[in-house]
Protein backbone atom coordinates (compact mmCIF):
# COMPACT_ATOMS: atom_id res chain seq x y z
CA UNK A 1 0.00 0.00 0.00
CA UNK A 2 1.34 3.69 -0.73
CA UNK A 3 2.11 5.61 2.42
CA UNK A 4 -0.61 8.57 2.69
CA UNK A 5 1.42 11.77 2.20
CA UNK A 6 0.60 14.80 4.85
CA UNK A 7 -1.72 17.69 2.77
CA UNK A 8 -0.73 20.97 3.89
CA UNK A 9 -2.34 24.44 4.82
CA UNK A 10 -5.63 23.28 3.38
CA UNK A 11 -9.01 24.55 5.39
CA UNK A 12 -12.44 23.34 5.45
CA UNK A 13 -15.98 25.18 5.87
CA UNK A 14 -17.79 23.74 9.29
CA UNK A 15 -20.59 21.07 8.02
CA UNK A 16 -22.13 20.50 11.43
CA UNK A 17 -22.67 20.63 15.23
CA UNK A 18 -21.29 17.85 16.62
CA UNK A 19 -19.90 18.31 20.28
CA UNK A 20 -16.83 17.08 21.48
CA UNK A 21 -14.91 16.61 25.02
CA UNK A 22 -13.55 19.92 26.13
CA UNK A 23 -9.90 20.07 27.55
CA UNK A 24 -8.25 22.92 29.29
CA UNK A 25 -4.56 24.25 29.77
CA UNK A 26 -2.16 27.02 28.46
CA UNK A 27 -1.27 27.98 24.98
CA UNK A 28 1.83 29.89 25.77
CA UNK A 29 3.89 30.66 28.73
CA UNK A 30 2.84 34.21 28.98
CA UNK A 31 -1.13 33.41 28.43
CA UNK A 32 -3.73 31.05 29.22
CA UNK A 33 -7.00 30.00 27.74
CA UNK A 34 -10.02 27.30 28.43
CA UNK A 35 -10.38 25.75 24.93
CA UNK A 36 -13.61 24.00 24.21
CA UNK A 37 -13.95 22.16 21.08
CA UNK A 38 -17.09 21.38 18.46
CA UNK A 39 -17.05 20.45 14.96
CA UNK A 40 -16.79 24.18 14.65
CA UNK A 41 -13.01 24.41 16.83
CA UNK A 42 -12.88 26.85 19.17
CA UNK A 43 -11.20 28.09 22.08
CA UNK A 44 -12.67 31.35 24.63
CA UNK A 45 -10.21 33.40 26.54
CA UNK A 46 -10.68 36.85 28.43
CA UNK A 47 -11.80 39.91 26.34
CA UNK A 48 -8.92 41.90 27.96
CA UNK A 49 -5.96 39.49 26.52
CA UNK A 50 -3.86 39.73 23.47
CA UNK A 51 -2.94 36.62 21.69
CA UNK A 52 0.59 36.64 20.76
CA UNK A 53 1.51 34.96 17.19
CA UNK A 54 3.20 31.68 17.64
CA UNK A 55 7.00 31.89 16.74
CA UNK A 56 7.27 30.93 13.28
CA UNK A 57 10.76 29.86 13.47
CA UNK A 58 11.12 28.16 16.75
CA UNK A 59 12.71 25.17 17.19
CA UNK A 60 10.64 22.43 17.99
CA UNK A 61 11.04 21.01 21.28
CA UNK A 62 10.86 16.98 21.23
CA UNK A 63 8.25 15.53 24.31
CA UNK A 64 10.51 13.50 26.48
CA UNK A 65 9.62 10.60 28.93
CA UNK A 66 10.37 13.12 31.91
CA UNK A 67 7.68 15.27 30.05
CA UNK A 68 5.28 12.76 30.41
CA UNK A 69 5.71 11.80 34.22
CA UNK A 70 5.60 15.70 34.76
CA UNK A 71 3.98 17.46 31.83
CA UNK A 72 4.44 21.41 32.43
CA UNK A 73 0.94 22.81 33.32
CA UNK A 74 1.00 24.73 29.59
CA UNK A 75 0.45 21.48 28.00
CA UNK A 76 -2.06 19.23 27.38
CA UNK A 77 0.15 15.71 26.24
CA UNK A 78 -2.44 13.05 26.48
CA UNK A 79 -6.20 12.48 26.76
CA UNK A 80 -6.75 13.01 30.78
CA UNK A 81 -3.74 15.48 30.44
CA UNK A 82 -1.33 12.84 33.40
CA UNK A 83 -0.76 8.87 33.36
CA UNK A 84 -3.61 8.94 36.83
CA UNK A 85 -5.88 10.17 34.42
CA UNK A 86 -7.21 12.42 36.80
CA UNK A 87 -8.07 15.08 34.48
CA UNK A 88 -6.56 18.28 36.52
CA UNK A 89 -5.10 21.06 35.55
CA UNK A 90 -2.52 23.22 38.10
CA UNK A 91 -3.57 26.62 36.25
CA UNK A 92 -5.46 29.32 38.33
CA UNK A 93 -5.75 32.31 36.18
CA UNK A 94 -9.69 31.21 35.61
CA UNK A 95 -11.35 30.70 38.69
CA UNK A 96 -15.27 31.11 39.70
CA UNK A 97 -15.08 34.97 40.23
CA UNK A 98 -13.87 35.59 36.16
CA UNK A 99 -15.29 32.86 34.51
CA UNK A 100 -18.05 34.72 33.48
CA UNK A 101 -16.04 37.15 31.54
CA UNK A 102 -14.76 34.45 29.36
CA UNK A 103 -15.18 35.51 24.99
CA UNK A 104 -14.51 33.90 22.19
CA UNK A 105 -10.83 33.72 20.65
CA UNK A 106 -11.34 32.61 17.65
CA UNK A 107 -13.37 29.37 16.03
CA UNK A 108 -13.12 27.32 12.92
CA UNK A 109 -15.25 24.71 10.65
CA UNK A 110 -13.82 20.80 10.68
CA UNK A 111 -15.54 18.00 8.24
CA UNK A 112 -18.52 16.58 8.80
CA UNK A 113 -18.97 13.71 10.59
CA UNK A 114 -18.19 12.00 13.77
CA UNK A 115 -15.89 13.52 16.73
CA UNK A 116 -14.86 12.44 19.85
CA UNK A 117 -11.30 13.15 20.40
CA UNK A 118 -9.61 15.45 22.95
CA UNK A 119 -7.02 17.14 21.31
CA UNK A 120 -3.43 17.35 22.63
CA UNK A 121 -1.54 20.73 22.89
CA UNK A 122 2.49 21.10 23.30
CA UNK A 123 4.29 24.32 23.10
CA UNK A 124 1.43 26.31 21.82
CA UNK A 125 0.18 23.59 18.55
CA UNK A 126 -2.86 21.80 19.14
CA UNK A 127 -3.34 18.67 17.70
CA UNK A 128 -6.80 16.93 16.82
CA UNK A 129 -8.37 14.45 14.52
CA UNK A 130 -10.36 15.21 11.80
CA UNK A 131 -13.50 13.70 10.88
CA UNK A 132 -13.05 11.68 7.78
CA UNK A 133 -9.69 10.49 8.73
CA UNK A 134 -7.66 13.01 8.85
CA UNK A 135 -5.32 15.23 11.46
CA UNK A 136 -4.56 19.36 11.80
CA UNK A 137 -2.05 20.69 13.52
CA UNK A 138 -2.52 24.11 14.29
CA UNK A 139 -1.71 27.39 15.67
CA UNK A 140 -3.78 27.35 18.93
CA UNK A 141 -3.56 31.39 19.86
CA UNK A 142 -5.43 31.65 16.44
CA UNK A 143 -6.16 28.02 14.86
CA UNK A 144 -3.99 28.58 11.36
CA UNK A 145 -3.61 25.86 9.88
CA UNK A 146 0.57 24.33 10.38
CA UNK A 147 -0.96 21.11 8.57
CA UNK A 148 -2.64 18.52 7.33
CA UNK A 149 -2.62 14.84 6.84
CA UNK A 150 -5.82 12.62 4.97
CA UNK A 151 -5.71 9.22 4.89
CA UNK A 152 -7.24 7.37 2.02
CA UNK A 153 -9.48 4.45 3.90
CA UNK A 154 -9.79 0.72 1.45
CA UNK A 155 -12.72 -0.75 1.11
CA UNK A 156 -12.85 -3.24 3.08
CA UNK A 157 -12.51 -1.29 5.77
CA UNK A 158 -15.41 1.66 5.05
CA UNK A 159 -17.72 -1.47 4.94
CA UNK A 160 -17.10 -2.20 8.39
CA UNK A 161 -16.96 1.05 9.85
CA UNK A 162 -19.59 2.51 7.85
CA UNK A 163 -17.94 5.19 6.01
CA UNK A 164 -14.84 7.87 6.41
CA UNK A 165 -17.35 10.53 8.59
CA UNK A 166 -18.06 7.78 11.17
CA UNK A 167 -15.08 6.51 12.11
CA UNK A 168 -13.82 7.82 15.10
CA UNK A 169 -10.96 7.61 17.91
CA UNK A 170 -10.85 9.01 21.42
CA UNK A 171 -7.79 10.45 21.44
CA UNK A 172 -3.63 10.56 19.27
CA UNK A 173 -0.22 10.85 21.18
CA UNK A 174 2.69 12.75 21.21
CA UNK A 175 6.48 11.55 21.91
CA UNK A 176 10.02 12.85 20.88
CA UNK A 177 9.19 14.65 17.48
CA UNK A 178 6.17 12.10 16.40
CA UNK A 179 1.92 12.68 16.81
CA UNK A 180 0.49 9.17 16.53
CA UNK A 181 -2.92 8.34 15.04
CA UNK A 182 -4.34 4.68 15.15
CA UNK A 183 -6.03 4.75 12.11
CA UNK A 184 -9.51 3.69 10.64
CA UNK A 185 -7.81 0.95 8.54
CA UNK A 186 -6.29 -0.72 11.47
CA UNK A 187 -2.84 0.96 10.93
CA UNK A 188 -0.82 2.42 14.01
CA UNK A 189 1.19 5.51 12.55
CA UNK A 190 3.61 7.84 13.40
CA UNK A 191 3.85 11.64 11.31
CA UNK A 192 6.05 14.39 12.27
CA UNK A 193 4.86 16.83 14.48
CA UNK A 194 6.10 20.01 13.04
CA UNK A 195 5.48 18.64 9.32
CA UNK A 196 2.85 15.99 9.52
CA UNK A 197 5.06 13.58 7.20
CA UNK A 198 4.80 9.59 8.00
CA UNK A 199 7.88 8.63 9.97
CA UNK A 200 6.29 4.57 10.17
CA UNK A 201 3.24 2.50 9.88
CA UNK A 202 2.60 -0.60 10.84
CA UNK A 203 -0.28 -3.08 10.40
CA UNK A 204 -2.13 -3.91 13.96
CA UNK A 205 -5.37 -5.82 12.73
CA UNK A 206 -7.06 -6.68 9.59
CA UNK A 207 -9.57 -4.70 7.77
CA UNK A 208 -12.42 -7.89 7.07
CA UNK A 209 -14.92 -6.85 10.37
CA UNK A 210 -12.28 -7.65 12.83
CA UNK A 211 -11.66 -4.74 14.97
CA UNK A 212 -11.92 -1.01 14.42
CA UNK A 213 -10.12 1.54 16.67
CA UNK A 214 -12.85 3.58 18.12
CA UNK A 215 -10.82 3.73 21.34
CA UNK A 216 -7.22 5.88 21.30
CA UNK A 217 -4.25 5.33 23.06
CA UNK A 218 -1.47 6.37 25.49
CA UNK A 219 2.30 6.56 25.35
CA UNK A 220 4.86 4.99 28.11
CA UNK A 221 7.72 3.12 28.87
CA UNK A 222 8.40 4.16 24.96
CA UNK A 223 5.44 2.06 23.62
CA UNK A 224 2.51 3.43 22.17
CA UNK A 225 -0.66 1.36 23.79
CA UNK A 226 -3.78 1.39 21.86
CA UNK A 227 -7.43 0.05 22.27
CA UNK A 228 -10.38 -0.70 20.09
CA UNK A 229 -13.14 -2.16 19.31
CA UNK A 230 -13.94 -5.59 18.05
CA UNK A 231 -16.29 -7.93 16.16
CA UNK A 232 -14.08 -11.49 16.12
CA UNK A 233 -11.93 -12.76 18.78
CA UNK A 234 -8.97 -11.94 16.86
CA UNK A 235 -9.27 -8.32 17.30
CA UNK A 236 -10.02 -8.17 21.24
CA UNK A 237 -6.90 -7.10 22.35
CA UNK A 238 -5.02 -4.46 23.57
CA UNK A 239 -1.46 -3.96 22.11
CA UNK A 240 2.17 -2.20 22.59
CA UNK A 241 4.29 -0.88 20.02
CA UNK A 242 7.50 0.41 20.61
CA UNK A 243 7.47 4.33 19.87
CA UNK A 244 10.07 4.26 17.98
CA UNK A 245 10.24 2.21 15.42
CA UNK A 246 6.84 0.77 15.63
CA UNK A 247 7.95 -2.89 16.33
CA UNK A 248 4.65 -5.01 18.18
CA UNK A 249 5.89 -5.19 21.89
CA UNK A 250 2.98 -7.17 23.38
CA UNK A 251 -0.94 -8.30 22.83
CA UNK A 252 -3.14 -8.42 25.51
CA UNK A 253 -6.31 -10.76 24.68
CA UNK A 254 -9.72 -9.00 26.29
CA UNK A 255 -10.93 -12.75 26.58
CA UNK A 256 -9.38 -15.64 28.58
CA UNK A 257 -9.05 -18.49 27.06
CA UNK A 258 -7.47 -21.15 28.93
CA UNK A 259 -7.21 -22.09 32.42
CA UNK A 260 -8.91 -21.54 35.08
CA UNK A 261 -9.65 -18.15 33.68
CA UNK A 262 -10.95 -19.76 30.34
CA UNK A 263 -13.61 -22.16 32.20
CA UNK A 264 -15.52 -18.63 32.82
CA UNK A 265 -16.69 -18.35 29.28
CA UNK A 266 -18.64 -21.97 29.65
CA UNK A 267 -19.04 -24.44 26.71
CA UNK A 268 -18.24 -21.01 24.24
CA UNK A 269 -14.93 -22.22 22.01
CA UNK A 270 -11.97 -19.62 22.84
CA UNK A 271 -12.22 -18.25 18.90
CA UNK A 272 -16.14 -17.30 20.04
CA UNK A 273 -15.66 -15.13 22.92
CA UNK A 274 -15.50 -11.49 22.05
CA UNK A 275 -15.05 -8.58 24.83
CA UNK A 276 -13.90 -5.68 23.33
CA UNK A 277 -11.92 -2.46 24.88
CA UNK A 278 -13.47 0.40 23.21
CA UNK A 279 -13.75 3.37 25.23
CA UNK A 280 -11.42 5.63 26.98
CA UNK A 281 -7.49 5.00 27.29
CA UNK A 282 -5.90 3.20 30.30
CA UNK A 283 -3.89 4.75 33.22
CA UNK A 284 -0.05 4.23 34.30
CA UNK A 285 1.74 3.52 37.24
CA UNK A 286 5.09 4.22 36.19
CA UNK A 287 6.41 3.17 40.01
CA UNK A 288 4.97 -0.60 39.49
CA UNK A 289 5.09 -0.56 36.04
CA UNK A 290 1.67 -1.72 35.35
CA UNK A 291 -1.04 -0.13 33.08
CA UNK A 292 -4.61 -0.22 33.88
CA UNK A 293 -7.64 -0.60 31.32
CA UNK A 294 -11.21 -1.40 31.13
CA UNK A 295 -12.97 -4.11 29.28
CA UNK A 296 -16.29 -3.78 28.10
CA UNK A 297 -19.32 -6.03 28.09
CA UNK A 298 -19.26 -9.61 26.16
CA UNK A 299 -20.88 -10.23 22.99
CA UNK A 300 -23.35 -10.92 21.76
CA UNK A 301 -25.20 -9.20 24.60
CA UNK A 302 -26.90 -11.64 26.38
CA UNK A 303 -26.30 -14.88 28.04
CA UNK A 304 -29.27 -16.33 26.37
CA UNK A 305 -26.90 -15.71 22.57
CA UNK A 306 -24.02 -16.28 24.04
CA UNK A 307 -24.41 -19.37 25.82
CA UNK A 308 -28.06 -20.81 24.85
CA UNK A 309 -29.18 -20.64 28.57
CA UNK A 310 -28.68 -18.21 31.51
CA UNK A 311 -27.48 -21.14 34.15
CA UNK A 312 -24.66 -21.74 31.77
CA UNK A 313 -22.47 -19.36 33.87
CA UNK A 314 -22.62 -18.38 37.19
CA UNK A 315 -24.58 -15.34 38.65
CA UNK A 316 -21.67 -14.62 40.71
CA UNK A 317 -18.00 -13.36 39.40
CA UNK A 318 -16.25 -14.41 37.58
CA UNK A 319 -17.80 -15.40 34.45
CA UNK A 320 -16.87 -14.58 31.04
CA UNK A 321 -13.77 -12.94 31.81
CA UNK A 322 -12.46 -10.53 31.44
CA UNK A 323 -15.49 -8.91 30.54
CA UNK A 324 -16.91 -5.96 32.81
CA UNK A 325 -13.43 -5.92 34.39
CA UNK A 326 -10.15 -3.93 35.77
CA UNK A 327 -7.06 -5.72 34.00
CA UNK A 328 -3.98 -4.80 35.40
CA UNK A 329 -1.35 -5.08 32.57
CA UNK A 330 2.56 -5.67 33.01
CA UNK A 331 4.14 -2.30 30.72
CA UNK A 332 7.24 -4.95 29.94
CA UNK A 333 6.02 -8.43 29.41
CA UNK A 334 1.87 -7.15 28.61
CA UNK A 335 1.75 -10.13 31.19
CA UNK A 336 -1.77 -9.97 33.39
CA UNK A 337 -1.21 -8.87 37.23
CA UNK A 338 -4.28 -9.38 38.32
CA UNK A 339 -7.81 -8.57 37.48
CA UNK A 340 -11.28 -7.09 38.83
CA UNK A 341 -14.53 -7.95 37.21
CA UNK A 342 -17.30 -5.75 38.01
CA UNK A 343 -20.17 -7.34 36.10
CA UNK A 344 -19.99 -11.06 35.91
CA UNK A 345 -21.88 -12.32 32.79
CA UNK A 346 -23.35 -8.89 31.41
CA UNK A 347 -26.93 -9.12 29.70
CA UNK A 348 -27.23 -5.76 28.80
CA UNK A 349 -24.33 -3.93 27.74
CA UNK A 350 -23.01 -2.97 31.31
CA UNK A 351 -20.22 -1.40 29.71
CA UNK A 352 -17.54 -1.43 32.75
CA UNK A 353 -14.46 0.44 31.20
CA UNK A 354 -13.08 3.65 29.95
CA UNK A 355 -10.62 5.47 32.53
CA UNK A 356 -9.16 3.83 35.25
CA UNK A 357 -8.14 6.90 37.91
CA UNK A 358 -5.04 6.67 40.16
CA UNK A 359 -5.39 8.42 43.05
CA UNK A 360 -4.15 8.04 46.91
CA UNK A 361 -6.01 8.36 49.62
CA UNK A 362 -7.46 7.51 52.95
CA UNK A 363 -9.99 4.23 53.99
CA UNK A 364 -12.99 6.04 55.74
CA UNK A 365 -15.80 4.79 53.52
CA UNK A 366 -19.13 6.13 55.75
CA UNK A 367 -21.60 2.61 55.89
CA UNK A 368 -24.89 5.50 56.13
CA UNK A 369 -23.94 6.01 51.98
CA UNK A 370 -21.55 3.15 51.20
CA UNK A 371 -23.69 0.43 50.53
CA UNK A 372 -20.21 -2.31 49.91
CA UNK A 373 -17.35 -1.94 52.12
CA UNK A 374 -14.66 -4.62 52.99
CA UNK A 375 -14.33 -4.95 56.98
CA UNK A 376 -11.02 -6.22 56.81
CA UNK A 377 -9.52 -2.64 55.88
CA UNK A 378 -8.57 -1.07 58.57
CA UNK A 379 -9.74 2.95 59.08
CA UNK A 380 -7.63 5.51 58.69
CA UNK A 381 -5.11 3.76 56.51
CA UNK A 382 -3.78 4.98 53.30
CA UNK A 383 -4.16 3.31 50.12
CA UNK A 384 -3.31 3.97 46.73
CA UNK A 385 -6.14 3.34 44.79
CA UNK A 386 -7.97 2.88 41.14
CA UNK A 387 -11.16 3.99 41.04
CA UNK A 388 -13.59 3.36 37.81
CA UNK A 389 -17.06 4.21 37.20
CA UNK A 390 -18.86 2.43 34.93
CA UNK A 391 -20.68 3.44 31.97
CA UNK A 392 -24.02 2.03 33.09
CA UNK A 393 -23.34 3.20 36.48
CA UNK A 394 -21.66 2.13 39.74
CA UNK A 395 -18.47 3.23 41.55
CA UNK A 396 -15.69 0.94 42.79
CA UNK A 397 -12.06 1.71 44.60
CA UNK A 398 -9.74 -0.99 44.62
CA UNK A 399 -6.18 -0.77 45.56
CA UNK A 400 -3.93 -0.51 42.74
CA UNK A 401 -1.61 -2.80 43.55
CA UNK A 402 -3.46 -6.21 44.27
CA UNK A 403 -7.01 -4.74 43.14
CA UNK A 404 -8.55 -5.91 46.55
CA UNK A 405 -11.88 -4.68 46.48
CA UNK A 406 -11.85 -1.40 48.98
CA UNK A 407 -15.55 0.10 48.47
CA UNK A 408 -18.30 0.49 45.67
CA UNK A 409 -21.41 2.20 45.17
CA UNK A 410 -24.41 1.79 43.08
CA UNK A 411 -24.04 4.88 41.37
CA UNK A 412 -25.71 7.17 40.89
CA UNK A 413 -28.49 5.89 42.94
CA UNK A 414 -29.07 2.68 44.21
CA UNK A 415 -32.56 1.18 43.41
CA UNK A 416 -33.80 -2.43 42.76
CA UNK A 417 -33.43 -2.79 39.30
CA UNK A 418 -29.66 -2.22 39.19
CA UNK A 419 -27.53 -3.94 37.20
CA UNK A 420 -25.73 -5.56 40.27
CA UNK A 421 -27.53 -7.11 43.56
CA UNK A 422 -24.97 -7.87 45.77
CA UNK A 423 -20.75 -7.68 46.55
CA UNK A 424 -19.68 -10.30 49.03
CA UNK A 425 -17.28 -7.05 50.42
CA UNK A 426 -14.50 -9.55 51.57
CA UNK A 427 -13.93 -10.98 48.32
CA UNK A 428 -14.96 -8.30 46.16
CA UNK A 429 -16.97 -11.08 44.36
CA UNK A 430 -20.01 -9.39 42.22
CA UNK A 431 -23.25 -11.25 42.00
CA UNK A 432 -25.24 -10.23 38.57
CA UNK A 433 -29.40 -8.82 39.41
CA UNK A 434 -30.73 -12.65 38.66
CA UNK A 435 -33.80 -10.70 38.11
CA UNK A 436 -33.17 -8.37 35.21
CA UNK A 437 -31.76 -11.68 33.45
CA UNK A 438 -33.32 -12.49 30.42
CA UNK A 439 -34.18 -16.62 31.05
CA UNK A 440 -36.05 -17.10 27.82
CA UNK A 441 -36.47 -15.66 24.33
CA UNK A 442 -38.90 -12.41 24.42
CA UNK A 443 -38.29 -11.68 28.09
CA UNK A 444 -38.28 -7.99 28.54
CA UNK A 445 -36.59 -6.00 31.50
CA UNK A 446 -35.79 -2.57 33.25
CA UNK A 447 -32.11 -2.42 33.75
CA UNK A 448 -30.85 0.71 35.51
CA UNK A 449 -28.36 2.54 34.31
CA UNK A 450 -28.12 2.86 30.83
CA UNK A 451 -25.39 5.08 29.25
CA UNK A 452 -25.78 6.68 32.29
CA UNK A 453 -21.89 8.42 32.45
CA UNK A 454 -21.46 7.41 28.74
CA UNK A 455 -17.62 8.03 27.64
CA UNK A 456 -17.74 11.34 29.18
CA UNK A 457 -14.67 12.26 30.99
CA UNK A 458 -14.49 12.15 34.45
CA UNK A 459 -12.24 14.58 36.64
CA UNK A 460 -10.55 14.38 40.32
CA UNK A 461 -9.60 17.18 42.39
CA UNK A 462 -6.45 16.05 44.30
CA UNK A 463 -7.01 19.09 47.07
CA UNK A 464 -10.64 17.76 47.79
CA UNK A 465 -10.07 13.84 47.03
CA UNK A 466 -13.45 14.64 45.12
CA UNK A 467 -14.19 12.57 41.72
CA UNK A 468 -16.45 14.75 39.60
CA UNK A 469 -19.04 12.65 37.64
CA UNK A 470 -21.10 14.08 34.70
CA UNK A 471 -24.50 11.27 34.21
CA UNK A 472 -28.30 11.69 33.14
CA UNK A 473 -30.36 9.59 34.89
CA UNK A 474 -31.39 6.70 32.18
CA UNK A 475 -32.46 3.30 32.18
CA UNK A 476 -32.90 0.57 29.59
CA UNK A 477 -35.93 -0.90 28.79
CA UNK A 478 -34.69 -3.61 26.33
CA UNK A 479 -36.33 -7.28 25.17
CA UNK A 480 -34.55 -10.54 24.29
CA UNK A 481 -34.50 -11.52 21.08
CA UNK A 482 -32.22 -15.21 19.45
CA UNK A 483 -33.23 -14.22 16.21
CA UNK A 484 -31.05 -10.80 16.00
CA UNK A 485 -26.90 -11.13 15.73
CA UNK A 486 -27.22 -8.32 19.18
CA UNK A 487 -28.85 -10.83 21.19
CA UNK A 488 -32.00 -7.87 21.86
CA UNK A 489 -34.28 -5.93 20.27
CA UNK A 490 -36.16 -3.63 20.73
CA UNK A 491 -33.31 -1.84 23.09
CA UNK A 492 -34.19 1.54 24.10
CA UNK A 493 -33.11 4.30 26.88
CA UNK A 494 -35.69 5.25 28.66
CA UNK A 495 -36.07 7.60 32.35
CA UNK A 496 -35.45 6.13 35.51
CA UNK A 497 -38.90 5.75 36.54
CA UNK A 498 -39.85 8.00 40.07
CA UNK A 499 -37.23 10.11 38.51
CA UNK A 500 -37.23 13.83 38.19
CA UNK A 501 -38.03 14.99 34.34
CA UNK A 502 -36.09 18.55 35.79
CA UNK A 503 -33.40 16.74 36.83
CA UNK A 504 -32.18 14.65 34.32
CA UNK A 505 -28.43 15.38 33.63
CA UNK A 506 -26.19 15.93 36.38
CA UNK A 507 -22.80 16.82 37.61
CA UNK A 508 -21.71 14.51 41.14
CA UNK A 509 -18.94 14.75 43.25
CA UNK A 510 -17.84 11.98 45.01
CA UNK A 511 -15.51 12.14 48.41
CA UNK A 512 -13.25 9.29 47.62
CA UNK A 513 -12.43 8.54 51.44
CA UNK A 514 -16.06 8.53 52.69
CA UNK A 515 -17.92 7.97 49.63
CA UNK A 516 -20.04 11.03 50.12
CA UNK A 517 -21.99 12.45 47.20
CA UNK A 518 -22.91 16.07 46.29
CA UNK A 519 -25.34 16.58 43.24
CA UNK A 520 -24.04 20.30 41.95
CA UNK A 521 -25.85 20.87 39.50
CA UNK A 522 -28.84 19.46 37.48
Amino acid sequence: MNVPQARMGQNYRCRSHLAIAPVGGKMSRNRRFLLATTTALGAVAFAAMSFPALAQNAPFRPVTDADLLNPDPADWLMINRTYDEQRYSPLDQINRENVGDLRLAWSRGLPRGAQETTPIVHDGVMYLVQPGSGLLALNATNGDTLWEYWRDIPRAAVEFVGDAETARTKSIAIYQDMIYYATPDGYLTALGATDGEMRWQTKVFETDGEAEHTGGMIIADGKVITNRTCEKQSGCFIAAHDAITGELAWKFYNTAQSGVDGESWGSVPPGERIASSWGIPGSYDPERGITYWGVSNPKPYTRLSRHGSAEDIPEVAPADLYSNSTVAIDIETGELKWYYQHVPGDDWDADHLHERTLITTIFNPDPQVVKWINPNIPRGEEHDAVVAVGEGGGLFVLDRGTGEFLWAIPFPYDVPEFHISDIDVETGRTHINWNNVFKKDGDRVLNCFHNTRSFWSTAYDPTRNALYIPFHDSCLDMTANLAAPSGWGPRIGVMRPGSDPEKFLSIAKVDLSTGHIDILYS
